[in-house]
């Protein structure tokens, strides 16, 4: 049996429905196929909503058990790990209830089935059914990455997935990676009172962002207890009678770490082996991402791809634009191709780390002349009074004009913050102009405008001369 429709999307987490969710604006023939156990893509049910719950509540109780900082006596602050994790499944519930009712409503042809192409145009599920499509959207995600390390693929070996789970304390955890998801479950193990150790293979956790950046978090990290270890080389994991060890090397000596658990959170590669892919003439980057071009065609014109497993960037709300502009442009629809040079990121660590804009190495590779200027929060009002001193804002400016390029945020809501900046890079607002907006005192926000008066002043001095 083949079935034909006008959109088809492979996957319906963030980039597949909202691909869906557009196309169906000019089409009522619109398909999603996903063959997930549950509905509802790897943000809601594995990724971004459960971790970022539980980290803010891990947060709650590290301010909790700090509070004879803030002038404050309490007694005990401790975890309830079952009802911690019951909370989460009732808050993605929400979300995940959402996600389930839009797939279901009616207005899309849901197949709930594993996927696979067997012509430029027609894809086979996994119960024999075909589908002819005129356009298709892949948005497989990705799934957890195993590097070629001795006892790395141990069945009792934890993933995010399996943390995100936990009902019960651990007694102690070894995380191995220094991306995003292993400092963010780092942190939250080590301040729920498992015994949590760190290890790293780059000079420094959070290797994409600047060093200084990275070297703030690796600080506050060991400061609440992480036992952290960087620029190694993991030799091999052993399972032993009371958990796991891991062997690894660090300044050319030989170094052992034990705990009861361990996790997996060295990277993630593109879900893209099952799709067949051949068959539709559908060609990968040499990071086993799928190729695409502006306006995330693939090399099957009639196939777009978005989100994890097309990259450039492993972002949410990035995977939600691809997959947007995807639908409009199979349906006809003009729009202008996202900007990479804008892209938004941001790390739920605490402190948290944001960047916005082009980094100072990219402006370097362009060979573009700026001015850059930073400040540091432990000399900001609002932020000692939140005992909240680690980090700085940094600023990037186009020289002569003061155009804002890009910007780096280590510090207290960092995420929150960096998005006054991101409206001004996204809209190539000047130093000068930002000014002009009322900052208030005394709040976080109020330190952006530090930065951006030395560079006012700097390119001023550099045109009186």
């Amino acid at each position: 049996m083949t079935n034909e429709h006008d959109f088809i999307a492979i996957g319906g987490g963030s980039g597949g429905f909202n691909a869906a969710r557009v196309a169906r604006q000019y089409s009522d023939n619109v398909a999603i196929v996903d063959g997930a156990s549950e509905l509802g893509g790897l943000c809601i049910l594995r990724g971004c909503m459960p971790s970022k719950t539980l980290i803010y509540s891990a947060e709650v109780l590290h301010l909790a058990q700090r509070g004879s900082a803030f002038g404050l006596s309490i007694p005990e602050a401790k975890v309830d790990m079952e009802a911690l994790h019951q909370r989460k499944l009732d808050t993605i519930k929400e979300f995940t209830d959402y996600r389930v009712e839009a797939m279901q409503s009616g207005k899309y042809h849901l197949y709930r089935a594993f996927a696979k192409f067997v012509a430029s145009d027609t894809i086979e599920l996994d119960d024999g059914t075909r589908l002819k499509g005129k356009h298709f959207i892949i948005a497989t995600g990705s799934t957890v990455s195993a590097p070629p390390i001795p006892g790395i693929d141990h069945p009792e070996i934890w993933t995010s997935d399996d943390v995100l789970e936990l009902s019960a304390l651990p007694e102690s955890v070894i995380v191995l990676g220094g991306g995003v998801v292993a400092c963010e479950l780092t942190q939250f193990l080590n301040r729920v009172g498992a015994r949590t150790t760190q290890i790293q293979r780059s000079k420094h956790i959070l290797k994409d962002q600047a060093p200084d950046v990275s070297q703030v978090v690796e600080s506050a990290l060991r400061e609440e207890g992480v036992e952290l270890y960087t620029d190694t080389a993991l030799s091999r994991i052993e399972r032993t009678d009371n958990g796991f060890k891991v062997v690894f090397k660090r300044n050319n000596a030989e170094v052992v770490c034990e705990a009861r658990h361990l996790v997996n959170a060295l990277g993630r590669s593109p879900a893209t082996a099952s799709l067949g892919l051949e068959a539709a003439g559908i060609e990968l980057k040499s990071n086993g991402q799928i190729k695409t071009d502006a306006f995330q065609r693939t090399t099957n014109p009639i196939v777009y791809a978005a989100g994890d497993c097309a990259g450039p960037f492993e972002i949410v709300h990035t995977a939600v634009l691809q997959g947007e502009l995807a639908a409009y442009h199979a349906s006809g629809i003009d729009k202008k191709p996202l900007n990479y040079d804008h892209m938004l990121d941001v790390v739920f660590t605490d402190p948290q780390v944001a960047r916005v804009g082009l980094t100072e190495s990219a402006l370097k590779e362009r060979q573009i002349d700026y001015i850059v200027a930073d400040y540091p929060f432990d000399d900001h009002g609002k932020s000692i009074l939140m005992e909240a001193k680690h980090g700085f804002v940094r600023v990037f400016a186009e020289k002569p004009t003061g155009k804002l390029l890009g910007a780096e945020i280590v510090s207290k809501d960092a995420g929150e913050l960096i998005h006054a900046l991101s409206v001004a890079v996204s809209h190539g607002l000047t130093a000068e102009s930002l000014l002009q907006t009322h900052w208030y005192h005394p709040t976080l926000a109020e330190i952006i405008s530090y930065p951006l008066e030395d560079i006012v002043d700097e390119l001023a001095e550099a045109a009186a001369s």
